[in-house]
C-alpha cells in the first residue's frame, strides 16, 4: 500500500553537474500537500529571499501534486517554482500534458535545480538512470526542434513515445523576464522562469518512468475516480456536449463581453465590436481548428491543434486559448482571427507567455500612439489593430531583436525604458490578464492581493463574476470571497489538479480523492487550512523580499479612469473598500503583515513575520 507519492526528490546541482536522491519529508507534505506548497516551502527555506532571480543562488523546483498521475480527472499538473526575475517576489507556474505524471512514475515527487551548468545541458531521467547531458546542440533551438531532437537521440522509437520533454526555447536561453518553460506545447508560462532556467544553461528535462503510483486504498480511488469522471461527462461546460469540451477556453469570449470585462485595446475599454464575431469560437472550430487535444487523465480535453492559412500567417500549432485570444487580439486591437493564432504559435515555440506577451505589445502600442515610441524605435507602424506589426513583434520579443530587446523585459520595464510606467497595466510587475480589474471588483482585488502578481488564476472570480451581469461591480462580500478562492486555488495546485473542473469536482470532491488516494483522512477544514498556511507562507517569502502594503495594487487606470463603455460604464476598482477588511479576515495587521495569532494557528510560528528582518 501507498499513499500517492513517490516518496523521493532529486536533487541536482549544476555547478557540480551531479545529484543525490533524498527521501520525502512526510511531516511537510501533510502540512503543505506538495505541488505548489511543497515548492514554495522549499524556496521559502532554502533561498534568501533578496538573492538575484537569475543568479546561481536562486533555485529552480519542479514539483508535482499527490493526485498527479494518479487518474484522477484532470490529475496531470506539475508546478515550477523559483523567485521571479519578472516581479522579485516569489514565482510560480503550472502545467499540463504529461511530464507531472511521467515523473511521478519514474519514482519522483520533484526535483531541485541548483547552481549553474558551465555550459548548456539537459537532464534525462529513465526511471533510476539519471544524467545531465551536453545541450550546446540545442541552444538557439524552438520548443518543438528540442522536442523531436532530444526523442531522436534515444535512437529507439518507443522510448522516445514514452519520454516527455520539458524545456525553453530562445525567450528562456535570451533571459527574457516573460519567458515561458513549455512541454509539448502546455506552458508554465506566469513569472517568467523559463529565464531562471536559461540562466542555470538548462535546457530541458526529459523523463520516462514505468513504476506506476501506489495508492492507499487503490480500489476504493478508481470506484471515486469513475463516480466523478460520470459527473464530468454530463456537466454543461465541462462534458461531453459542454461548452468547453466543444470550444476550448475560447467559449468564454462572449460571456466576457457581455460582462464588459475584455482587455480592449490596452484596456481602455471593457467590450470589443469584433469579439462574437471575428473572434467567435465557433467560427475557430470552423476554421482553423484541426482537432481537440487533452492532457493525462483530463476528461475535458479543451486544447486545440490547429492551422492556419492566411497569406503572412500560415502555420501549424497548438492554441489558442482564451486569454491568447484577448491579450494578443483584443488587448493589442486586432480582430484577425489568423494572426492571433499565428502569434500564439510563435510564443509556443520561442518559449513566450501569451498573457504578458500580448500585454507588453499592447503597453507599446499605447506608448507609439502617445509619441512616446518613435517610428524609428519601433522599426514598423506600430498602431492598435496592426495585425502584421503584432505578429511580428512577437518574433522579435523571443529573438530580442531590435525594439524586441526591450519589450522582452516585460511591460513595466518597456513603460519605465520609455518614461511612462504609468502606462503599464498589471500587479507588482506582471501583466494583467484579460478579466478586466474595473467590471470585475472580486478579480481587481485578487489581482491586486497575489503572491505572484496580477493573475486571475490564483483567485478564479471570473466564474463567480462573469455570468450574473452586475454582480462584478459589487465589492459586497468580496474579500471573503477572494479569501477562499485564494485558498481554495492553493490546495488545488499543490494536489496537481487543473484548476478549470473545481466548479466540478468542488472542495469536497477534491477531499474524497485526496484523503482515497493519500490515507490521511483530512476533514475538509484541516484541507483548507493547508490553503492558508501556504498563501501566508507565500506571503512571508515577499514580506522578506521586501514587499509591502504599497504593493498590494493595481495600476493607477483600474484605480482612477472609469471605464468608458458596457454594463460595467463609469466603474473604477474599489479597492480600498475592499482591502482593510480583506487584510481583517486574514489576520493580518493593517499593514498586511501576518499577526503572531494567525502564524502559530497556521503552524508558522517559527517565522518571523517582519519585513524588516
Amino acid at each position: 500500500m501507498g499513499n500517492a507519492y513517490a516518496g523521493q526528490i532529486l536533487r541536482v546541482n549544476l555547478t557540480k553537474g551531479d545529484w543525490k536522491v533524498e527521501e520525502l519529508d512526510m511531516d511537510l507534505v501533510r502540512r503543505f500537500i506538495g505541488g505548489r506548497g511543497l515548492g514554495g516551502k522549499i524556496l521559502f527555506d532554502e533561498v534568501d529571499p533578496n538573492v538575484d532571480p537569475l543568479g546561481p543562488e536562486n533555485k529552480l523546483i519542479f514539483v508535482t501534486g499527490p493526485l498527479t498521475g494518479t487518474g484522477a480527472p484532470t490529475g496531470c499538473r506539475y508546478m515550477v517554482v523559483a523567485k521571479s526575475p519578472l516581479t522579485g517576489a516569489i514565482g510560480y507556474a503550472n502545467s499540463g500534458g504529461y511530464l507531472g505524471a511521467e515523473l511521478k512514475f519514474a519514482g519522483y515527487d520533484g526535483i531541485i535545480f541548483e547552481g549553474k551548468s558551465e555550459k548548456p545541458v539537459y537532464l534525462s531521467i529513465d526511471d533510476d538512470e539519471i544524467e545531465l547531458k551536453p545541450a550546446s546542440h540545442l541552444w538557439g533551438k524552438s520548443s518543438t526542434e528540442t522536442d523531436e531532437l532530444i526523442k531522436a537521440e534515444l535512437g529507439d522509437q518507443w522510448r522516445g513515445v514514452d519520454t516527455r520533454v520539458s524545456c525553453i526555447g530562445p525567450a528562456g536561453e535570451k533571459l527574457s523576464r516573460i519567458a515561458a518553460i513549455m512541454t509539448e506545447n502546455s506552458a508554465a508560462a506566469r513569472t517568467g522562469l523559463a529565464a531562471v532556467m536559461g540562466s542555470k544553461n538548462l535546457k530541458a528535462i526529459a523523463v520516462r518512468g514505468t513504476k506506476g503510483v501506489r495508492l492507499a486504498d487503490a480500489e476504493s480511488f478508481r470506484a471515486k475516480v469513475a463516480e466523478q469522471v460520470d459527473v464530468f461527462r454530463d456537466h454543461p461546460a465541462y462534458g461531453q456536449f459542454g461548452t468547453m469540451h466543444v470550444y476550448g477556453t475560447a467559449a468564454g469570449m462572449a460571456l466576457g463581453n457581455v460582462a464588459g470585462a475584455l482587455p480592449t485595446r490596452h484596456f481602455s475599454g471593457g467590450t470589443f465590436e469584433a469579439a462574437e464575431a471575428e473572434l467567435d469560437p465557433q467560427l475557430m472550430r470552423e476554421t482553423t481548428t484541426v482537432r481537440q487535444k487533452g492532457c493525462f487523465a483530463c476528461p475535458i480535453a479543451c486544447k486545440r491543434v490547429s492551422k492556419t492559412t492566411a497569406p503572412g500567417f500560415e502555420g501549424h500549432g497548438e492554441g489558442p486559448e482564451f486569454e491568447t485570444l484577448c491579450l494578443l487580439g483584443i488587448c493589442c486591437g486586432v480582430n484577425n482571427l489568423q494572426a492571433i493564432i499565428k502569434a500564439g504559435f510563435i510564443c509556443n515555440e520561442m518559449g513566450l507567455d501569451t498573457i504578458s506577451t500580448g500585454v507588453t505589445i499592447a503597453c507599446a502600442m499605447e506608448l507609439y500612439e502617445r509619441g512616446y515610441i518613435t517610428d524609428a524605435e519601433a522599426g514598423c507602424k506600430l498602431n492598435f489593430g496592426n495585425a502584421e506589426s503584432m505578429v511580428e513583434m512577437t518574433r522579435k520579443i523571443g529573438l530580442r531583436e531590435g525594439i524586441g530587446d526591450i519589450l522582452a523585459e516585460g511591460a513595466y520595464r518597456t513603460a519605465e525604458k520609455f518614461g511612462h510606467p504609468e502606462v503599464f497595466i498589471g500587479a507588482k510587475k506582471m501583466e494583467m490578464p484579460a478579466h478586466h480589474a474595473r467590471g470585475l471588483q472580486g478579480m481587481g482585488l485578487g489581482y491586486a492581493t497575489s503572491n505572484r502578481g496580477a493573475c486571475h488564476n490564483s483567485a478564479m472570480m471570473s466564474s463567480h463574476e462573469f455570468p450574473a451581469i452586475g454582480t462584478g461591480t459589487v465589492t459586497k462580500g468580496k474579500p471573503q470571497m477572494v479569501k477562499h478562492a485564494q485558498e481554495l486555488a492553493a490546495v488545488v495546485d499543490s494536489c496537481g489538479l487543473c484548476l478549470f473542473p473545481t466548479g466540478v469536482l468542488m472542495q469536497e470532491g477534491i477531499l474524497l480523492l485526496f484523503n482515497e488516494a493519500t490515507g490521511f483522512n483530512f476533514e475538509l477544514k484541516e484541507l483548507m487550512l493547508a490553503g492558508e498556511r501556504i498563501w501566508n507562507q507565500e506571503r512571508l517569502f515577499n514580506l522578506k523580499a521586501g514587499f509591502t502594503k504599497a504593493d498590494d495594487t493595481v495600476s493607477r487606470r483600474m484605480l482612477e479612469e472609469p471605464l468608458p463603455d458596457g454594463p460595467a460604464e463609469g466603474n473604477v476598482l474599489r479597492l480600498g473598500e475592499m482591502l482593510p477588511e480583506y487584510y481583517q479576515l486574514r489576520g493580518w495587521n493593517e499593514d498586511g503583515i501576518p499577526s503572531a495569532e494567525k502564524l502559530a494557528a497556521l503552524g508558522l510560528d517559527h517565522v518571523k513575520s517582519s519585513n524588516k528582518i
